[in-house]
C-alpha cells in the first residue's frame, strides 16, 4: 500500500541545501502556473526526495491566498509523489522546489495535473529511454 503522506523529513529546509538546489548544475521546468527546480544528490539516509514549496508575498499579498497556495502544492504533491519514488534509482536522492508563478489564485484540480505532468517529466529526465526505431516489414513483390 502506498503512503500517501508529507512527512517534516520530507521537507527541504537546511539552507546549505536550498543554496545549492538554486545553484549551478541544477534543471528545471515549467508548466505554469508552476515552476519546479531540480537537482540530483547522493542518498545516504532518510528521505530520497526533500522538497520545497515557494508562493511568493509578491505573487500574493495576503498570507490568507499564500498558505491556500502552499496548501493547494502540498496536497498536489502528496497524492502524486509515488511517481517519483517509484522511479527513483537506488542510492540516488533528489531535491525539488515548486515555484509559484501565477498573480492569481488556480483551482486545485489545474494543480494536481500539473504537479503530476511535472513529476512524470522529472523522471523522464532522469530515466531516458533509448528509443528504437519502429522495424519496417518488407512486403513481398507481386508477380
Amino acid at each position: 500500500m502506498k503512503q500517501f503522506t508529507f512527512p517534516k523529513p520530507e521537507h527541504l529546509c537546511l539552507q546549505l541545501e536550498i543554496d545549492n538546489l538554486f545553484s549551478a548544475g541544477s534543471r528545471s521546468m515549467t508548466a505554469y502556473p508552476l515552476r519546479v527546480v531540480y537537482r540530483e544528490v547522493p542518498h545516504t539516509s532518510g528521505p530520497a526526495v526533500k522538497v520545497l514549496m515557494s508562493v511568493s508575498k509578491r505573487r500574493f499579498k495576503h498570507a490568507v491566498d499564500r498558505n491556500r497556495a502552499k496548501r493547494q502544492l502540498r496536497e498536489a504533491y502528496r497524492l502524486n509523489k509515488h511517481t517519483l519514488l517509484d522511479a527513483l534509482p537506488e542510492g540516488k536522492g533528489l531535491h525539488v522546489a515548486f515555484l509559484w508563478l501565477s498573480d492569481r489564485p488556480v483551482a486545485s484540480k489545474t494543480i494536481h495535473s500539473r504537479v503530476a505532468q511535472l513529476l512524470v517529466r522529472i523522471v523522464e529526465k532522469m530515466n531516458p529511454v533509448d528509443v528504437v526505431e519502429p522495424k519496417t516489414v518488407d512486403k513481398p513483390e507481386e508477380a
